[in-house]
Formats: structure tokens, C-alpha cells, sequence
């Protein structure tokens, strides 16, 4: 039992920050990672010593946040919504964004748009640094629905980020000569 705290406790960080990408919500993801916790610790026998501890709180943390928002569907849907508006509008409160900044900004709102199978592979081997293998034990998918998946959402994060950068480049310049 205390190697297996031990091991939870070395993988707080990385889960945290999978809950912290997962709800987009600092809050939400501590509320997740606590759950996760407890969830784990409950069921501490469960786990099968020799396997990715990682692996089995991310399929945790997973479960738990899909359980939760199937739960409150409404209510997050109203909340993105407004948060989505909000960053539109540039109503953030905050100084206008370096160019750097703006396309993290950029970058993390065309991975909001990826169909959310092809987005949490991406988040999982890209993100988190899993294995294929990994991620898709936490998906619960074969290793080649994962694979197919993260490269599906690299090309069209590649030509979603290159149509952006030429019509970007179009219309800074277009009316000088």
C-alpha cells in the first residue's frame, strides 16, 4: 500500500493537469483530481501492480469527468458558451495578447473544436506524454483507433493552423503596395 501512494502521489502532477485540460477549469479539475483520489484509493486493490498507475488514474479521471458531465450537460454547455463569447469579444479583462500568446490561444480553441475522441488522444500521447499503448487502455479503444486518432487530429490542427496563418497573412497586408 505504500508504494502505491507513493506512485499516486509522483502522478499527481500530470493528473492534475490531464483534469486541469479535461474541464478547463481550475476548480473543476481539483474537484476531479480529489475525486480521483479517493476513487483510487477506495479501490486500491484493484490495481494491478506492474501496469501504468498512470494509465489508471487518467481512466479514472476520465470516467468521472464524463460521468459529471453527462450530469450537469446543461449547465457546462451554458458555461462554455459564455466563456467561448467572452474570449470572442476579448472581454477577458486582460492587456491585448503577444503574437506568441495569441496563437496558444489560437491553437488551444482549434482543439476545443476536434470531435472530443480525436482531441482527448491528442491531449493523451501529444499533452500528457503517454504511450499508444497508454492511452489506449485509458480509452478503452484498440492502439490503433488511438493511433488513427492523434494523427487525424494533428492534420487537421495542420490545416486549420495554416488557413488561419494565410488569411491572417491576407488580410494584414492586402491594402498596401
Amino acid at each position: 500500500m505504500q508504494s502505491f501512494r507513493k506512485s499516486l502521489l509522483d502522478t499527481l502532477p500530470a493528473l492534475r493537469a490531464f483534469a486541469r485540460f479535461l474541464t478547463r477549469n481550475a476548480s473543476q479539475a481539483d474537484d476531479l483530481v480529489q475525486e480521483t483520489v479517493m476513487r483510487a484509493l477506495t479501490a486500491h486493490d484493484q490495481f494491478i501492480e506492474g501496469t501504468s498507475i498512470k494509465a489508471w488514474l487518467f481512466t479514472i479521471a476520465r470516467n468521472l469527468f464524463y460521468e459529471t458531465r453527462r450530469r450537469h450537460r446543461r449547465e457546462s454547455e451554458v458555461m462554455e458558451d459564455f466563456s467561448a463569447q467572452a474570449a470572442l469579444n476579448g472581454d477577458d479583462g486582460q492587456a491585448p495578447l503577444t503574437d506568441t500568446r495569441a496563437r496558444v490561444h489560437e491553437l488551444e480553441r482549434e482543439i476545443w473544436k476536434l470531435p472530443p475522441p480525436l482531441r482527448e488522444a491528442l491531449i493523451l500521447v501529444g499533452a500528457q506524454e503517454m504511450t499508444y499503448e497508454e492511452a489506449a487502455a485509458v480509452c478503452g479503444v484498440p492502439v490503433g483507433t488511438v493511433k488513427a486518432r492523434v494523427s487525424r487530429a494533428r492534420s487537421h490542427l495542420g490545416r486549420q493552423l495554416s488557413s488561419d496563418e494565410a488569411a491572417d497573412a491576407g488580410t494584414d497586408g492586402g491594402g498596401e503596395a
